[in-house]
């Protein structure tokens, strides 16, 4: 009797059996960066029994009967499953997944297919969930009454491998320590270190989200830096770097592509290219100094750039732009500052400005009274030292205004049917 071939859609399942390897197996034509394929062998709360349970490129095994990552190439990657190692009340699954660390979403992934083969049978899995996130979770095998299933998903799922291992239980570090040497680091099951700090600023920022009733809201995001003189110590020792990636976790957590536009600004500006958490590390001291930095603030000019892009350039009524602008003080040009958000009030934009440090914010302190304005557009706070306040208290502020005005920006049809939440 010849092979038997089947197709399983997403969400649908089939019987498989109680004992016997099944062969999982990941291929694709081309991606932007090689998939990273995984396993997690799970309890019945969900979770793996330990860190061993992860099966990864660095942890290729689990303990005893269970899941083997047999080979990984560079257009495939091929799991052993044994059967008989699930049992009702011990380890009751086995999900596999799969995550792009490098640039690119799983859209970009062309030719993507999961076969599992079973005592003569090839079961192919639907993939059509993959959208634009950088990990999928591609299917399950599990314990079901008397026998095994398996189950395709093909679910994409927002954020990298570090979220994605921690949603099933696994103590993820964030960084490698300092002392340890490549190969002790390689030999521990933990995840890459390069995302490591983005994916944990946006755990911070899902509990802001949702403590605003604002989780499922999705944003182009925006941030905006003085340059000025002024600034110049705080981009040396650092703190625009931080300040930097604190963002871009809202970036990472709001827009459906994670991208975060970026604007630095003194007498003159520079549009600098999107930050994504690919390469984000040394970003700032990429851009920063260019020409025109460390002159004095002209923040209308970088102010009617920011609004071009997301009226002319980049429009959409029915998604909003959440833009955080950093100043160190020195704003004296009230009269075009407070035409500028009068004018940008007509557009799905909101503007959170932030003050780093005590100086003179002019007309941020008075937006609340800024007249002419269709809706109120406009936050500030400021901070004596960003870096002491805590990541949870920051994106708190961040967001204490935002709410506010996406709901009278609908209400005045500003921001139309489509932006979510």
């Amino acid at each position: 009797m010849g092979e038997q071939t089947e197709s399983l859609i997403a969400g649908a399942n089939t019987a498989l059996g109680r004992s016997g390897i099944a062969r999982v197996k990941l291929e694709w034509e081309s991606a932007p960066s090689m998939p990273d394929a995984s396993c997690f062998v799970l309890g019945p709360d969900g979770k793996v029994l330990s860190d061993d349970y992860f099966i990864f490129y660095n942890q290729p095994s689990s303990p005893g009967s269970g899941v083997t990552l047999s080979s990984s190439g560079e257009h495939s990657a091929v799991f052993e499953a044994d059967l008989g190692g699930i049992q009702a009340g011990a380890i009751e699954k086995f999900v596999f997944a799969a995550v792009l660390e490098g640039p690119g979403t799983f859209a970009d992934v062309r030719g993507l297919t999961l076969t599992v083969e079973y005592e003569g049978r090839t079961v192919v899995c639907a993939l059509s969930g993959a959208g634009r996130e950088a990990a999928l979770v591609l299917a399950e095998i599990y314990a079901y009454k008397e026998t095994v299933k398996l189950r395709s998903i093909g679910r994409g799922f927002d954020g990298g491998l570090g979220p994605l291992a921690e949603s099933f239980g696994v103590d993820v570090e964030a960084e490698s320590p300092a002392e340890d040497s490549p190969s002790e680091w390689a030999a521990k099951p933990s995840v890459r270190p390069a995302l490591g700090r983005i994916d944990l600023l946006k755990k911070k920022v899902a509990v802001s989200l949702e403590k605003k009733r604002i989780a499922r809201v999705k944003a182009k995001v925006a941030v905006v830096f003085d340059a000025s003189g002024s600034m110049n110590k705080l981009y040396k020792n650092g703190t625009v770097q931080r300040a930097f990636e604190r963002i871009l976790a809202i970036a990472a957590s709001l827009d459906d592509d994670g991208m975060l536009d970026v604007w630095m600004f003194a007498l003159e500006f520079v549009r600098a290219e999107p930050a994504t958490v690919h390469g984000y590390e040394d970003y700032v001291s990429r851009v920063y100094p260019f020409k025109g930095a460390g002159g004095r603030n002209n923040e209308p000019a970088v102010m009617q750039d920011v609004i071009h892009k997301f009226t002319v350039e980049d429009s959409d009524p029915s998604v909003p732009v959440y833009i955080v602008f950093f100043s160190d003080g020195g704003v004296s040009e009230t009269k075009k500052i407070s035409r500028l958000l009068t004018e940008s009030s007509l557009h799905p934009i909101f503007w959170q400005f932030v003050g780093l440090g005590e100086a003179n914010y002019g007309i941020l302190r008075k937006l609340d009274d800024l007249p002419g304005r269709l809706v109120d557009n406009a936050g500030f706070f400021s901070l004596d030292d960003i870096d002491t306040v805590s990541d949870e208290e920051l994106y708190d502020r961040l967001f204490e205004q935002f709410p506010g005005w996406l709901q009278e920006a609908r209400a005045k049809n500003i921001l139309r049917a489509g932006s979510g939440g």
